[in-house]
């Protein structure tokens, strides 16, 4: 995936109808289809058009075993998983569950005026190496307070393979020409 999109489980459906651009959903439920009320399984997001979901973001956290299920569910069900972790050291455990993407994101900078690449740069580059000796087959991207192409090229020196951003788009004014600016850093 070159960029995808992470919308509300409302408007995964509606999205992955209209657009080209992967639509990945923004968590899904270790439970199996049925009587859920409340719940997303990995089966919905499969039906509506989805390609995969975001694991363990700060904002949903999840215990590992549930991360290791989910991932598990996500393979079986030809979806990608693009699973959060807080700091190299939890990459490295989670790479040990074979997401297809890996994201470190510090929690204290998410939403933030700084990025990870800028702030902590050692986040980035030790869990590039982290993941490397686990899996390497597992696409390190790196988010938290991500907004401009700077800090995209400063992830990609770094050794991440690409980014994770919500803010910078979402509170734009205009999120079109946020989204342009951040893809220029590619």
């Amino acid at each position: 995936m070159a960029a995808a999109l992470a919308p509300a489980a409302t408007d995964v459906g509606r999205l992955a109808g209209a657009l080209e651009l992967p639509i990945l959903a923004q968590y899904v439920d270790d439970v199996e289809p049925g009587q859920r009320t409340g719940s997303l399984p990995v089966a919905a997001v499969a039906a509506a058009g989805g390609r995969g979901s975001l694991v363990n973001h700060s904002e949903h956290p999840v215990a590992p075993a549930t991360i290791e299920a989910l991932v598990g569910r996500l393979r079986v069900a030809g979806l990608a998983s693009v699973v959060c972790a807080r700091t190299a050291a939890d990459a490295a455990a989670l790479a040990a569950y074979r997401p297809d993407y890996l994201a470190v994101e510090p929690p204290e900078l998410i939403g933030g005026s700084r990025s990870v690449s800028t702030a902590k740069p050692e986040v980035v580059t030790a869990t590039v190496e982290a993941v490397a000796a686990v899996a390497p087959e597992v696409i390190v991207l790196c988010g938290a307070g991500v907004h401009d192409r700077r800090d995209v090229a400063m992830a990609l020196e770094l050794g991440a393979a690409g980014v994770l951003v919500a803010s910078a788009v979402a509170r734009a004014a205009d999120p079109g020409a946020a989204l342009d600016e951040l893809l220029a850093g590619f």
